[in-house]
């Protein structure tokens, strides 16, 4: 990725690194970019959501200004959820989305997500433009004055809108599910952020009882301990709650989701598109019989495919290359290990609700648990050890020779019985190892060994 962006948005650390100047100049560069800076007629409209971190309002209205300042109007949603932001820009005609958040990071990171009209994520072409405009300070929109100021506006009716959408995409049955589990409830986990706001709204809509977790942001507290980077609090929680199904986790802007079956056990984001991706075959509904994943899907998936007769195209890391290639090859279901999970029938960005309800639904036409469901997938060991190097150590890192005789030489003692992956991390200053196979131990060693050389040759 870019100078400015990373494979989610701009990002760093709020105040010093992601300050309220840059906000701004975001602001304008997008208008410039995609053509919103007013020419003195109907002022374009961007939708603003964000997450509940400190420093999301302060950033929210420094983009908002920005856009103001060259004429466009910013429609403010307020706290909701990434794919609040991507599903509403497009309902309600907005000329493009902006989501201030930093996803799964701690509070003092924050992040500025970009949309097209469309609600899909801007276009690499198209991001590093704004960088362009940002970094080298060339062609950005004269200021407007007078009457041509944009306005802020409030958008109150963004969170009813979105849970109507999310309802509309499950029957009024799936509260049945409960019943057919022979169990009262289920848990949320909300991470303190985003889906503090709607996940309660939602699922009291639809009629199933639930235990909430980390629904209470104070600003600081969004992603601390909770959600689904921290997986341990609400496996723990349903361990000792004989009477929940399985348990939700969201990240800070709820477009991803983990799960946790009865057990719980965790379900990640390769089960989830498993589970999903056949009960879509049962049904008819998988396009072209085919689920896209990135090359960080544990080879289990792959396997299950082949048990299953589903074909996988597979992408580098990351959402938005995901969808595009659901949208090139016209597909129905794509996800990530981490929890993104695309379902293009009803979003074109990962969304951790509608998964949650997708999840339960299959639950709820199997009639089977979520540990049968997750279990019909093999997890194949798998060891991720992150390095944490320089910007230029990253900017290195596919090119340097000792690294790559070190994969070398562990893709040759692997064989076909597992494989080796380094890569940039495109939101944190990290080249991750990554092994997978089935012995445990060999595959730990030789990620230990990579990641020393990563060490050696990029800090």
């Amino acid at each position: 990725m870019g100078r400015l962006f990373g494979t989610d948005g701009a990002r760093g650390v709020a105040n010093t690194e992601l300050t309220c100047e840059l906000a701004m100049k975001i602001g304008r560069a997008m208008a410039q970019a995609m053509g919103l800076a007013s020419g003195g007629g109907v002022r374009p409209q961007v939708l603003i959501g964000m997450d509940t971190r400190a420093s999301s309002t302060m950033l929210a209205n420094a983009l908002a200004a920005g856009l103001n300042s060259v004429g466009a109007d910013a429609v403010m949603a307020g706290v909701v959820p990434t794919p609040a932001v991507a599903h509403l820009a497009p309902l309600w005609g907005c000329a493009g989305g902006a989501m201030v958040s930093a996803s799964h990071n701690p509070c003092e990171y924050n992040g500025i997500k970009l949309f097209q009209r469309s609600g899909s994520k801007l276009p690499d072409a198209l991001e590093e433009r704004i960088e362009a405009l940002i970094l080298d300070e060339i062609d950005l929109p004269p200021a407007v004055v007078g009457g041509q100021v944009g306005r802020t506006i409030p958008g109150e009716a963004a969170v009813p809108d979105y849970l109507r959408h999310l309802r509309a995409a499950v029957p009024a049955t799936l509260s049945s599910v409960l019943k057919i589990q022979g169990v009262k409830r289920i848990a949320l986990d909300c991470a303190n952020g985003s889906a503090s706001v709607t996940a309660p709204r939602l699922f009291s809509d639809l009629g199933l009882a639930y235990d909430l977790l980390c629904a209470a942001p104070d600003g600081e507290n969004i992603n601390a301990g909770c959600g689904s980077t921290h997986m341990e609090r609400l496996q723990a929680y349903v361990r000792g709650n004989d009477e929940i199904a399985a348990g939700f986790a969201f990240d800070g802007d709820a477009d991803r989701l983990l799960a946790v079956d009865e057990n719980g056990e965790l379900v990640d984001g390769d089960k989830i598109v498993a589970i999903c991706a056949r009960q879509m075959k049962a049904e008819g509904r998988l396009k072209n019989n085919t689920a896209v994943v990135t090359v960080m899907t544990n080879l289990g998936f792959h396997e299950f495919c082949k048990k299953n007769e589903i074909d996988r195209e597979i992408t580098t890391v990351g959402d938005r290359y995901v969808l595009e290639r659901m949208i090139e090859k016209n597909l129905s279901i794509g996800g990530e290990q981490s929890g993104h999970v695309i379902f293009s029938e009803y979003a074109a960005t990962g969304d951790g609700q509608l998964t949650a309800l997708m999840l339960l639904e299959a639950m709820r036409k199997s009639g089977r648990p979520l540990s049968a469901l997750a279990g019909e997938m093999e997890v194949f060991p798998q060891v991720m050890v992150n390095v944490r190097v320089s910007n230029l150590g990253k900017l290195r890192c596919s090119s340097d020779p000792e690294i790559g005789l070190a994969v070398a030489k562990a893709e040759a003692e692997l064989g076909d019985a597992g494989r080796v992956l380094v890569r940039v991390s495109g939101t944190e200053p990290l080249i991750r190892v990554m092994l997978e196979g089935r012995d445990a131990a060999r595959i730990g060693t030789l990620a230990g060994e990579i990641a020393e050389v990563v060490r050696e040759r990029l800090i």
